[in-house]
């Protein structure tokens, strides 16, 4: 390009303010701060960004300059001139300016009032009077902005100028506009965006709003979060103005609109630049986006959408969550009370988001921690921000704070001074919340109701089953949720092989990372039974970080206290509410007499809501009487509720210590059988067997499957039963046990009806899941049978991913794990089958989708040791055989030939086991070990088998990759 077409910069317009010596028009090639990220290199092929005739420098010396000062200043305005590509809605471009996460360090100055003190001063950004305190304007608007290069470069080098897409600008301290803020930056970053984010406000130092103002000036859009606060800053109105101007302006309403903003803006004194900022606005139709609290989702999912639009990108690929929901449950339609606790959570979570902005309006004295904004700050100074805190020199002349005081004075909605359970100030919020309550009291519902009502607030909602045995597994599962890949490592010929437990913890915290950074998650814990992981006694500090980012955590327990949070105790519902939620969904008026039975079973039930709404429900569906039916409940006999011989011993103090409510689930049980077309009825059944599945949703198909199985018995209550069938006959008008149920699905189904069991959010089929009450209950007697039929019917339907966990229930049936002994016994060829239905591929699965290593080789030697102890017993068989007459040998030659079938198939199980094992720890690089195991696998195929044999020769090809590898070492 010839030296003609390249514009020649004005540098008559860059101009430093030097006390005591007026103005001095120079040239320079340094930074007055000597710091290399404000330099641009010789090399570089664009105009610097300090350069620009739209920014001026912020240092304000204090004395008269030196001779190194003036030429150090000299040499912070110089720099080579190259030619630089035009690039839409962006001016120059500079290869100095910051990525995102560019951090400079904080910086603490020490301030003088000597006139001859040589320290830098740091300019307040509020605009005050006076010639020397003249606020700083950043860009010049009159003039437009020119491209200083005619020519095109190539896409490396245009790629490599284009540091950020995206500036977001904000100015408030409310901690909830941070909080949006933060989120759609990430969520923009998420699209392949690259943001900048900064409340230049907050900035105390001249290198930070020098480096803001560069982004400013190169990126593609401006987002700016209008609030109330916004029209009172000349920083925000300077933005809104400069954006607009380059037609690149995308404002977004936060918690306002334009009526509110047009009436703050009268009360201005810059009325001026206001009105000019509003109607730039107010003229944006096409890209103005609006947002309160029952939007943030939707506004942030449409501002990606129109700047990946606008920015020419390609729709980013979304993350695979089909089938997924985010909530468990559907929303209780009759859910009563909890508004106190509700308002506490919110408050605890949220804080008082006004109070914040009351106080921060009352700038902190000298001193004080510099505030800094995203993208310039570190993680220890967000604390400080929240806070309002942030360097202010000129305290009597500030005059637009006294405005924005005033805003938020008027949108103070809650109370200033609250204080909460630990005593720190309620406008301090949290991020984890602690729900602390007795069984069927409800937690879960209260947890639930606050998820579907500030759902909108968080990017998603992520339900975690807190039960011992499954909390690990589940929450691996959040995986799927995001999208997450946590799967083994594969096997490698090179590189290093790293262990299980690397491998492990690095899918731990791959889970842990996403949900614990600036995309606000809430993540519901439910019903933790311990702090301790029941798999490796790992702390739930390990899960749970000091700082959680914009995740909160809400956990419901039994537990007193956890993680030395102070919990919400959850007390019983109010009296009011009780009466309520015990008319069930139907809300029947009684009279007087009838509403009198309604408060004994209030009594009675200790007014627990399961068992409240257990009751309501059989008034809706039944068409009863309160009266009748507490005196068809009150008729079953009192050693029903004593017997417990198949729960722990917490568990039997529970139904002990709630004798009714144990009577109130007979009455259901038993009405439960009494359908026309059988004794026991499928919904009876499945009641039965659901009692030993996982905590967690279950398919309908896979719960019918393992009731199939459960024998018809006769009925256990067939006396009291008549009595019962009668006053339900007599009282009922249209009775329940007279319908025929005609399909699974509306067996499962009858559950939820009666309050036994909740329905469940999944896209495809029905799937419902047990009250835990209600299955401590279905335990009590005869378990043994439903035990059974629950690991038969999982060997035939079971998913090794959709029913992990009810799979991992059927393998603690049979195996037994740690201190517990095996439930239910199965005869050899049973467990052949049941080895490799269900704990074989549950083990695979878990070992390469969800990198539990340990636990899927632990599950696989304790198979292989069960096939062992198989073997053993049919050796011994055949020695008694040997041992014995030749008329008994002739008598038992009939089963011998099945037994020598059987054993045939366990040995061969055997082998696979061992071959799995061995392909398994070659991942984790235990060479020696896979060794061995392949070599016996290879012998029992050779005998078995033959020499030739397919799966001999694999498993030949497998010992010769371990051979080889360990010779690497």
């Amino acid at each position: 390009m010839d030296e003609e077409e390249i514009p020649v910069v004005d540098t008559q317009s860059l101009t430093i303010k030097i006390a005591n010596s007026g103005q001095q028009k120079l040239t320079a090639t340094s930074s007055p701060y000597n710091s290399p990220s404000l330099i641009s290199p010789p090399s570089s092929a664009f105009v610097s960004a300090l350069q620009s005739p739209y920014i001026s420098p912020r240092a304000t010396l204090v004395t008269n300059p030196t001779q190194e000062n003036q030429e150090t200043l000299v040499a912070s305005l110089t720099s080579v001139v190259h030619p630089s590509p035009p690039v839409s809605y962006c001016g120059s471009q500079s290869d100095d300016v910051p990525s995102t996460s560019y951090t400079p360090p904080p910086e603490r100055y020490d301030f003088s009032d000597d006139p001859t003190d040589t320290k830098l001063k740091i300019v307040t950004c509020v605009p005050v009077s006076g010639p020397e305190t003249d606020p700083r304007i950043s860009f010049s608007f009159p003039v437009p902005r020119i491209s200083f290069a005619k020519g095109s470069v190539s896409p490396a080098s245009n790629a490599k100028l284009r540091s950020c897409d995206v500036y977001i600008g904000f100015h408030g301290q409310n901690p909830n506009l941070v909080r949006f803020c933060k989120w759609l930056k990430s969520e923009l970053e998420l699209q392949g965006i690259a943001c900048f984010i900064a409340d230049r406000a907050k900035y105390a130092d001249n290198q930070s709003h020098e480096i803001a103002d560069r982004v400013i000036c190169s990126v593609t859009f401006g987002v700016i979060v209008v609030t109330g606060c916004s029209f009172f800053n000349h920083l925000s109105l300077e933005e809104i103005r400069f954006f607009a101007q380059k037609k690149n302006l995308i404002p977004l309403f936060f918690n306002t609109d334009a009526n509110d903003i047009a009436s703050l803006s009268n009360r201005n004194g810059d009325t001026k630049k206001c009105k000019e900022a509003l109607d730039v606005i107010l003229k944006c139709h096409e890209f103005r986006l609006e947002t309160d609290e029952s939007n943030w989702r939707s506004c942030v999912s449409k501002a990606a959408g129109i700047l990946r639009a606008k920015l020419g990108r390609k729709s980013v690929v979304e993350k695979c969550t089909e089938g997924f929901e985010e909530l468990p449950f559907p929303r209780n339609k009759s859910f009563v009370g909890r508004e106190k606790e509700i308002i506490e959570i919110e408050t605890t979570l949220f804080g008082c988001g006004d109070s914040f902005e009351q106080e921060s309006a009352v700038p902190s004295v000298k001193g004080g921690t510099p505030g800094q904004s995203e993208g310039l700050a570190d993680d220890e100074s967000e604390a400080d921000v929240g806070r309002g805190k942030y360097i202010n020199l000129e305290l009597g002349k500030n005059k637009e704070t006294n405005k924005e005081a005033w805003v938020e004075r008027n949108s103070l909605k809650r109370s200033k001074y609250k204080k909460s359970r630990s005593g720190k100030d309620k406008n301090l919020s949290m991020s984890v919340v602690c729900i602390n309550g007795l069984a069927g009291v409800g937690k879960t519902d209260l947890a639930l109701e606050f998820a579907y009502r500030y759902s909108q607030r968080y990017k998603m909602v992520l339900w975690v089953g807190g039960e011992a045995r499954y909390f690990r597994q589940n929450i691996l599962n959040l995986s799927l949720n995001l999208g997450l890949d946590v799967s083994a490592d594969a096997e490698k010929e090179r590189g290093r092989i790293r262990s299980f437990d690397e491998q492990e913890s690095e899918a731990f915290k791959r889970v842990k990372r996403e949900m614990f950074r600036d995309m606000p998650y809430l993540l519901i814990i439910d019903n933790l039974e311990t702090e301790k992981e029941w798999w490796e006694g790992k702390d739930l500090h390990d899960l749970i970080p000091t700082n959680t980012g914009g995740t909160h955590v809400i956990i419901t327990t039994q537990l007193n206290r956890v993680m030395n949070f102070d919990p919400l105790q959850l007390q019983p519902l109010t009296t009011p509410d009780a009466m309520i939620l015990i008319r069930g969904r139907r809300k029947k008026e009684y009279p007087a007499g009838e509403v009198e039975f309604l408060h004994k079973f209030d009594e009675k039930l200790g007014r627990s809501s399961f068992g409240l709404w257990v009751v309501g429900s059989l008034l809706s569906e039944l068409a009863i009487l309160p009266s009748a039916l507490f005196e068809a409940v009150n008729q079953v006999p009192v050693e029903e509720t004593t017997s417990c011989s198949n729960l722990s011993i917490p568990h039997q103090q529970f139904c002990r210590t709630n004798p009714f409510l144990m009577k109130t689930l007979i009455f259901c049980t038993t009405l439960l059988q009494q359908s026309s077309d059988s004794r026991d009825s499928v919904a009876s059944r499945m009641l039965q067997v659901g009692a030993w599945f996982a905590p967690a949703p279950i398919s309908v198909n896979l719960l019918a499957a393992a009731a199939k199985k459960i024998p018809v018995n006769t009925n256990r209550f067939k006396k009291w039963t008549k009595c019962m069938k009668v006053a339900l006959c007599f009282y009922s008008g249209h009775c329940l046990t007279s319908q025929a149920w005609k399909s699974e699905e509306e067996s499962a189904l009858l559950l939820v009806k009666l309050g036994l069991a909740r329905k469940a959010n999944r896209q495809t089929g029905c799937w419902i899941q047990f009250h835990p009450i209600t299955q401590i209950f279905a335990k009590r007697k005869d378990g043994l049978v439903a035990a059974k039929a629950n690991v038969q019917g999982a060997r035939k339907l079971g998913n090794p991913v959709t029913d992990s966990d009810h799979l991992w229930a059927c393998a603690f049936l049979v195996f037994g794990f740690k201190s517990e002994p095996p439930v239910v016994q199965l005869k050899a060829m049973d467990m052949v089958f049941f080895i490799r239905k269900t704990a074989l591929p549950l083990a695979i699965s878990a070992f390469t989708t969800f990198s539990r290593c340990n636990s899927a080789l632990e599950l696989l030697k304790v198979c292989t040791n069960v096939l062992e102890e198989a073997e053993k017993s049919f050796v011994s068989q055949i020695q008694d055989w040997c041992h014995g007459s030749l008329c008994w040998k002739k008598k038992l030659q009939s089963n011998q030939r099945v037994d020598e079938y059987v054993w045939q198939e366990v040995t061969l199980l055997k082998a696979t086991l061992l071959e799995t094992r061995a392909k398994l720890l070659l991942r984790g690089g235990h060479f020696d070990s896979g060794e061995d195991l392949c070599r016996t696998c290879i012998s029992i195929r050779t005998v078995m088998l033959g020499h030739n044999h397919a799966q001999t020769l694999a498993a030949q090809q497998t010992l010769a990759k371990l051979v080889r590898m360990r010779s690497k070492i």
